[in-house]
């Protein structure tokens, strides 16, 4: 007699995650009401996604070369529409796009941090609310239910932090807003990582809202910070 193992989503891949990372973030998942499965090899990942179906990937970038970067990118190729994020060690530039352009909604820097990984998880995967909530500005709208903006009609992706920071200057609509204030309000009191993240997340905003000849709203204010206005 055999029998059938069925999985119910939301169900979280770990592929080659760190043991103590994957391990620690199971039992957290679990408890969240979340069933987690470790899949030890980036080779067999493929084949599980397609049997399992799961609703998001946690991928280990360090591990195995580029074998990380490359399965996102099989992953995209194929079509496939499950959030993906991945850990890396640094927090770099460079470690950031390679990221994002090869298909990830997004990334998580190791070591782990309970509150970061599951505010994470909740913010791709939690239930959709039922009334539709947004913020507007000019042509901007940012939808605050699908955590989608659209532009002129068009939908734009973001991740979680250019997500929060767009919502962070829209909430503020023409009031300059110091780099001080927007570390505090969207990265946090604690916050550790490089001193030129503001402007590296307002580039990838603006790349993303610019990127077919739509004029410039968020700006520059020299020595100040950044405001959201007209031209």
């Amino acid at each position: 007699m055999s029998t059938t193992m069925t999985v119910l989503n939301p169900c979280i891949f770990f592929v080659q995650t760190e043991e103590g990372f994957a391990q620690k973030a199971s039992l957290d998942l679990t408890e969240a009401g979340y069933h987690p499965m470790i899949i030890p090899d980036f080779s067999q990942a493929l084949a599980e996604v397609e049997k399992f179906q799961p609703s998001m990937l946690v991928i280990d970038r360090t591990l195995a070369g580029d074998a990380g970067l490359t399965l996102c990118q099989q992953l995209r190729k194929a079509e496939t529409q499950i959030f993906i994020i991945m850990l890396i060690s640094k927090e770099t530039v460079e470690e950031r796009v390679a990221c994002l352009e090869s298909g990830a909604d997004d990334y998580l820097v190791k070591p782990y941090h309970q509150e970061a990984f599951l505010r994470l998880v909740r913010f791709y995967l939690q239930p959709t609310m039922t009334v539709k909530e947004q913020l507007r500005f000019r042509e901007l709208v940012l939808d605050l239910t699908t955590r989608r903006l659209f532009l002129n009609d068009k939908a734009i992706d973001l991740t979680m932090k250019e997500f929060e920071l767009l919502k962070y200057l829209m909430s503020h609509p023409r009031e300059v807003l110091t780099r001080e204030q927007i570390l505090e309000n969207v990265w946090g009191y604690d916050f550790q990582g490089e001193s030129n993240v503001i402007e590296v997340y307002i580039r990838y905003l603006r790349l993303k809202m610019e990127s077919e000849g739509h004029k410039r709203l968020i700006h520059t204010v020299r020595g100040v910070g950044y405001v959201l206005r007209e031209s």
